[in-house]
Formats: C-alpha cells, structure tokens, sequence
C-alpha cells in the first residue's frame, strides 16, 4: 500500500516532469502548487511563490481584473476562461513580460473549489512568426520594385507626354506674349492647358509613389473599381507601347472591400503586367486584355484578368504559385506567390483557369468585410 509521503513523492515527480508550467490555486487566487517547468518559466523559486495571489504573475490588465473574475465564477459558475485555451501576456520574476498559452480548469470534486493552470511559452513561437512576418515584407518589397522596374520604360513613356506638352504650352506662351499685340485671351487658353498637364504628370508621379511606398497604410474600406481605373492609367503607356486593347468591364455598385489599397494595387499589377509580357511574347493578331469585376452571391467582390495569348503551358501549372517558379528570362518567381500570399491573408482566393479567349485568366476573390460577416 502506497503512504501518503509516497503519493505526494509521486505527484510532484508528475507535476516537475511536465514540460508545461502547471500552477494549482485555491478559491482566493492563492498558489499552492508551482511545478518546475513554472519556476523556469516565471523565473522564481516555488517557496517565493506558494501562498502569494497568482496575480504576481500576470501583466497589470490581468492582475487587475483577476480577482474579480475568480469571485464571479464562484458565484454564478458560468465559465468565461475556465475550461479554455487563449493566449494571454505573462509577467516574468524580472518585470518582463512574454506571451504564453494559458488553459484553465477547475479541479474535479475539490471542496473549497481549486483551479489548475497549464502555462506553455509562446515566445519562440512569436519570434519565429515574426521573422517569417518580416522575410514576407521584405519578399514583397523585393517583388514591387522588380515589378516598378519592368514598368519603368512605359511609365517614363506615359509621364513624358504631359512634361513635353508643358514645354510647348509654355513655347508658345512666349511667342504670343512676345507679339506686339498679344491674344491675351489666346496665352490663358494655352497656360490653362499646361497647368491641366502638371496636374496629369503629378497624378501619374502619385500613383507611382503610393504603388512603391514602402510602408503598407491600414486597411480600410476600399473600392476595387477605383484601383483597377487607376491602374489602368498608369499602365497605359506599356499598353499603347504594345499595341494592347485593354478593356475595362466594371460592375457598377460593387461592394466595398476591407483592405489595404496598395496591396490589392500590387496584385493587380502583377496580374496586368504578367498579361501584358504574355501578349508580347505570343504575338497574335489582335493582343487584347480585359479586366472584368463583379459581386460574388457571398457579398464580396471578384477581379478577372484575362488575355488572348498562349495561356501557361503544362509543365509550369503544377508550380505556377510556387516561389521562384518563373518561365520568364529575366522574371523573379515572386509575383504570383506574392500576390496569392496577399489575398489570402484577407481570406480571399487567387487561381488561374484557361480563358475563353483561349489565352490565360486569373481570377481574384475577396470576401465581404469582417462585420458584413455572420
């Protein structure tokens, strides 16, 4: 027959082999058992602990309200933690503060009520998320300036119009006021006109800064309409460059999306730009390019972006959203993986299927907001 001393031996050999810290507290929020993985974790010895109110180890929020939630579950017994795993911020021996992972349970038949918690660090886990978070970002930027790049020539093309117009308004301001009888009504009808091209040079040199910024603003409510027209005109130069037909198809009173708008700016860049190289390569007859939206029966909101070129060829499909994974001479690989890593991160799709066109179509699906959500 096992003693008492034995069983006790047994239960703290249990409690200290346990990789998760485990503290045991009685109904007043006191700590009566501290294992070894919870000393390692909080960074006290278990005799500096037993006995004091658990709230030592818990960040300021906690501690405050702690006491409080205790007495209300003794009262009501309706479990709001107890019972369930969330992630909370712990308080370390030295004033540190560190996420853990916190579960909750009352201890079975104990009279007065005793409640055990299993405390796993989460602090390797939210390094290694954030160095993961971070890399993405960087693999991002590294996708939009390689991007910006192949963009650069039919940019430059597109903002060169408007400066050159500039130069002969203004050429022809200082003829007609070198006249000895000057059509002043002639000189406001041309400085009228080059301040109408300084504002569409600035537009396209706003465009451009907001589609390089470096620093994603917050997501907000957006409309998916806005940011293909806008797009669309600042690609207009590669498209004229090339003889495209781009076509807009926009349904009118498209829902809102909750997004940030550079991001959803960079998706649909890639997927034009990816089009137009396509066009280019492929050559036919007639190069068209459509951008079609649409409403989903979901609430939310749908971009095709579709051509008349060779569509992807079979041995890239399996790897077409792989990293990397490029069939272009000069491409990164990081476009399309990009751009499927940012939708999703707002719960939305991004496949390729065969056009009708017989040429490729990709085809973006964002959900409604949060809120519009049940």
């Amino acid at each position: 027959m096992t003693s008492p001393a034995q069983a006790n031996g047994d239960f703290q050999a249990l409690l200290d082999a346990s990789v998760d810290g485990i503290v045991l507290i009685d109904q007043d929020g006191l700590i009566q058992v501290f294992n070894r993985a919870a000393e390692g974790l909080f960074g006290y010895p278990a005799a500096d602990v037993l006995g004091h109110n658990v709230s030592m180890l818990m960040d300021a929020e906690d501690a405050r309200v702690h006491d409080e939630h205790l007495k209300r579950y003794l009262q009501t017994r309706v479990a709001h933690v107890i019972g369930r795993g969330r992630e909370v911020i712990a308080r370390h021996r030295d004033g540190t503060l560190f996420p853990v992972y916190l579960s909750v349970g009352c201890v079975s038949g104990s009279q007065p009520a005793r409640f055990v918690g299993f405390v796993q660090d989460l602090t390797a886990r939210r390094s290694g998320e954030e160095q993961a978070r971070r890399l993405q970002e960087r693999l991002w930027h590294v996708a939009r300036f390689a991007t910006l790049g192949e963009m650069a020539s039919g940019i430059a093309h597109e903002l060169n119009q408007p400066l050159t117009a500039i130069a002969n308004y203004a050429q022809a301001c200082d003829r007609l006021l070198a006249h000895p009888e000057a059509d002043i009504a002639e000189i406001r009808l041309a400085l009228k006109e080059t301040a109408g091209q300084a504002v569409r040079a600035g537009d396209i040199i706003r465009r451009l800064r907001a589609l390089a910024s470096r620093t994603p603003g917050a997501p907000r409510s957006t409309d998916l309409n806005a940011l293909v027209s806008e797009l669309v005109e600042l690609l207009k130069g590669d498209l004229r460059a090339h003889e495209i037909d781009c076509r807009l198809e926009l349904a009118p009173a498209l829902p809102s999306i909750h997004a940030q708008p550079d991001q959803i700016q960079h998706v649909i860049v890639n997927l034009v730009r990816n089009a137009i190289e396509s066009l280019v390569h492929n050559e036919p007859a007639r190069r068209e390019l459509t951008l079609r939206t649409k409403g989903t029966a979901e609430g939310g909101v749908e971009l095709s972006v579709c051509d008349n070129g060779p569509g992807v060829g079979p041995q890239i499909l399996p790897r077409l959203f792989d990293p990397f994974s490029t069939s272009k001479e000069t491409g990164t690989g990081l476009g399309l993986a990009m751009s499927r890593t940012i939708v999703r991160q707002y719960g939305g799709t991004l496949n390729y299927r065969p056009s009708a066109a017989g040429g490729a179509c990709f085809v973006m699906c964002l959900p409604p907001p949060q809120q519009d959500r049940v």
